[in-house]
């Protein structure tokens, strides 16, 4: 049985949310942040070289990293559930937006999330190259939402590992979405979701991360 270790507020939700989806058993552990500096419980650095969420164990193996972890449990345990199989239509779409997720995506959201603790102001042109990069990012999601109820066209893990930035990281540095009603669309279908319900309570949430409005 795989064992997530969960840091509350973390990336790592996302790993309870894809074995939710797939009705996977597990085991679940979770660890507070450092109420003054928020950072990683100790236990981390025990797992795993760089001390960060998340990080599962399967047996003898350990293993950290999102992608790693997702491409792992859908290989060995998925049954060719939330993802689409080469040479089926939509493939290219699945792959791309898979790893865009934390490849592409999840930097330059940091980039701005980074800015935004800093307090960085309009003056400021590094400040200002990241707000403009991470809006790139949002309109190349927004178009592709538009005509596609989720970025692979079905739903798959893609949109799992997508969502983080519009969720929970959006607690650090909200993500101005009111530009973009094709994101916000796509987040009230995930937040529908009974799967994604059950395992943001289960990460530790009271309130949908992306809807903090609404309690769960």
């Amino acid at each position: 049985m795989i064992t997530i270790h969960h840091l509350l507020v973390s990336q790592s939700e996302r790993v309870i949310w894809l074995m939710e989806e797939l009705q996977l058993a597990y085991e679940l552990k979770s660890y507070p942040r450092n109420p003054e500096t928020r950072l990683a419980d100790p236990i981390f650095l025990q797992l795993h070289p760089l001390g960060t969420a998340p990080v599962i164990q399967d047996g003898a193996i350990t293993l950290g990293e999102s992608s790693a972890i997702f491409t792992y449990v859908l290989d060995l345990y998925g049954e060719g559930k939330l993802r689409i199989a080469p040479g089926q239509p939509n493939y290219a779409d699945f792959i791309y937006w898979f790893h865009y997720a934390n490849a592409g995506l999840m930097p330059q959201a940091m980039q701005y999330l980074f800015g935004a603790m800093a307090g960085d102001d309009s003056s400021n042109p590094r400040a200002a190259w990241a707000r403009e990069r991470f809006a790139r990012h949002l309109a190349m999601i927004n178009d592709r939402l538009a005509n596609n109820a989720y970025v692979a066209g079905e739903f798959t893990a893609a949109d799992i590992l997508l969502h983080f930035p519009f969720g929970t990281m959006s607690s650090f540095a909200p993500v101005d979405i009111s530009g973009y009603p094709h994101i916000r669309a796509w987040l009230d279908r995930l937040s529908a979701r009974p799967a994604y319900q059950k395992a943001m309570k289960l990460a530790g949430h009271t309130q949908d991360p992306a809807q903090p409005s609404k309690k769960l």
